[in-house]
C-alpha cells in the first residue's frame, strides 16, 4: 500500500517508465561492479537521495519501505560473520569483509529497485515488460497476484476491526484465538474470491491477455537521455575506482 501510494503521487509520475527502468538497471549494474564497500554505500546513498529529493518521496515513508529489506539483509549477512569448526563458533576477518561487501552491493541494488517501485505504478511496469516481449502468462499471473494482495489486505483489516470491536484482543489468550480465526477466515475468503474471479473470466470467454490503457508520456527522448547519462556516470564511477 505504501509503495503503491507513492508510485501514483510522486513528482516523476508522468516520466516514461522506460527511462526509470534504464536508470534502475544501471544502478544495479553499478552496484555489482563496485569493488569497495564504501563505493557501494555511496551509490546507495546517491540513488536514495535522487529518489527522495528528485521524486519527492517523504523520508519517513522511504525508510518504512526499505526497512524490511535491510532487516532481512542484515540477518543474511550475519551468517557470513561466523564459522563453525571443531572448536566451536569463531568470528573471522574474511567473513567480516564478505559480509560488508555483500551488504554494500545489496543495499545499492535495493535502492535501485526501490527507485523504480516508488516512482512507477505496477500497471505501467507490466506494460513495459509486455513491450519487452515477456511471456503473457507470467505477466497475467503477476497482475492477478498483485490484485489479490490488496484484496487480502482489505479482508484482514475488516476482520481485525470486527474482532477488536468485540474485544477479541483483550489479553494474550483472546488475541491468540482471534489470530487463528482471522487466518482461517482470510484463507477461506481469498480462496472464494479467486474462484469467483476465475468463473467471471470464463463466463466472459476470456482467452486472451489482460490489457491496460497506456498513457502518453511527454519528453520521452529527453527522459531516456537523462536516465542513460545518469546511469552511465554511476557505472563509470565504479570502473574508475579500483
Amino acid at each position: 500500500m505504501l509503495i503503491d501510494q507513492n508510485a501514483y503521487t510522486n513528482r516523476w509520475r508522468q516520466v516514461n517508465p522506460a527511462a526509470k527502468a534504464v536508470f534502475g538497471i544501471c544502478g544495479i549494474c553499478a552496484a555489482f561492479l563496485a569493488g569497495q564497500t564504501w563505493l557501494a554505500g555511496t551509490l546507495a546513498l546517491i540513488i536514495a537521495l535522487i529518489t527522495i529529493v528528485g521524486a519527492g518521496i517523504p523520508v519517513s515513508q522511504y525508510l518504512r519501505a526499505i526497512a524490511p529489506a535491510l532487516f532481512f539483509l542484515g540477518i543474511s549477512a550475519m551468517t557470513l560473520l561466523v564459522s563453525f569448526d571443531g572448536s566451536g563458533i569463531t568470528f573471522t576477518g574474511v567473513g567480516h569483509n564478505q559480509a560488508m561487501q555483500l551488504c554494500g552491493r545489496a543495499t545499492a541494488s535495493i535502492t535501485a529497485l526501490l527507485f523504480l517501485a516508488l516512482t512507477t505504478p505496477m500497471s505501467e511496469i507490466i506494460a513495459l515488460l509486455r513491450k519487452l516481449k515477456l511471456p503473457d502468462l507470467m505477466l497475467d499471473i503477476a497482475v492477478i497476484g498483485y490484485r489479490m494482495l490488496f484484496v487480502l489486505l482489505a479482508t484482514v483489516r475488516q476482520i481485525q476491526t470486527a474482532q477488536a470491536a468485540r474485544l477479541g484482543y483483550d489479553g494474550p489468550r483472546h488475541a491468540f484465538r482471534s489470530l487463528g480465526q482471522m487466518i482461517a477466515a482470510v484463507t477461506l475468503q481469498v480462496w472464494q474470491r479467486a474462484t469467483a474471479l476465475d468463473l467471471a473470466a470464463e463466463t466472459r470467454c476470456s482467452n486472451g491477455t489482460l490489457h491496460f490503457i497506456t498513457p502518453v508520456y511527454a519528453d520521452t527522448g529527453r527522459d531516456l537521455t537523462v536516465a542513460l547519462l545518469g546511469g552511465t556516470c554511476m557505472i563509470i564511477l565504479t570502473l574508475l575506482v579500483p
